[in-house]
């Protein structure tokens, strides 16, 4: 079964407290099941939403909503900084507090600190954000042309997930089916890259077969225009084991983001009920 969550909106704007009164609500809204909240990728530390407080805070309202629920919620806390130590730091802090899982821009900070941040084991999820990853997957000529010259050049998506699961990251952003962007089928063959062993070419996206030899998979996070009404086509194309994540699907409820959380829970369940 999918687990499911939402990213609070707008990206940025509420307090610390505030951040943490919406998680709680959202928490304990409906039958109390509703599993994630996740910082928006451009939340890292503000002036009026510091990293200590929100953290305290936030984490503070998730051991408070599973005791009133009686249901273990992550809080995807994200960590990003261009100082590792920073980050290290705040790993450390999400720990203190009885927090789960930290969040990496992973594209933003690289591969070196997402290595690093691994070896270094906080015993913490690791959740990595594709933030900015089109600056380098989105070519913007036209290639390479049939004289060989290079008019354009990027890094496949597929290459990067390969690369995040080899770091070892545990979750991670794949784009979406029935999504707001793009949709030629991407997000379900980053979800095999994902998950699967072995895998085999695809002719559609030139990419080549991989043998994982027992790695382990990496859950990916469906994400980007989703809403309740597309859950099932969601589960279908990205198989039970994935992060649904709904945000304006949840928040843009007319009815308020509880009535949100209540229509995304009956959703899921319609799903397993047939």
């Amino acid at each position: 079964m999918p687990i499911i969550g939402t990213v609070p909106k707008p990206k940025v704007g509420r307090t610390a407290q505030e951040q943490a009164v919406l998680a709680r609500r959202l928490w304990t809204a409906g039958d109390g099941s509703f599993d994630f909240i996740k910082d928006d990728e451009n939340l890292t530390s503000l002036s009026f939403n510091r990293f200590e407080d929100r953290a305290k805070l936030v984490l503070g309202a998730q051991l408070k909503a599973e005791k009133q629920t009686g249901f273990k919620k992550l809080y995807l806390c994200n960590v990003t900084h261009s100082n590792f130590d920073v980050m290290m730091k705040r790993a450390d802090m999400i720990k203190s507090y009885g927090g789960r899982c930290m969040m990496i821009d992973v594209v933003a900070s690289g591969v070196g600190a997402v290595h690093t941040m691994r070896l270094k084991n906080p015993e913490l999820i690791i959740h990595a954000h594709r933030a900015m990853h089109a600056f380098i997957t989105r070519e913007s000529g036209v290639g390479i042309s049939g004289k060989g010259d290079i008019n354009g050049f990027s890094v496949s998506m597929f290459i990067l997930a390969k690369i995040f699961r080899m770091l070892g990251v545990d979750s991670m952003h794949s784009g979406s089916p029935k999504s707001k962007m793009e949709d030629y089928g991407e997000a379900e063959e980053i979800g095999g890259i994902l998950t699967q062993n072995k895998t085999e070419p695809n002719k559609k996206f030139h990419t080549l077969g991989q043998n994982w030899f027992g790695m382990k998979n990496v859950w990916p996070v469906a994400s980007g225009g989703l809403h309740p009404g597309v859950m099932d086509v969601v589960i279908a194309k990205m198989t039970p084991d994935c992060y649904v994540q709904l945000g304006g699907g949840v928040l843009g409820h007319p009815e308020g983001g509880e009535r949100g959380v209540e229509a995304a829970l009956e959703a899921r369940n319609a799903v397993y009920s047939g």
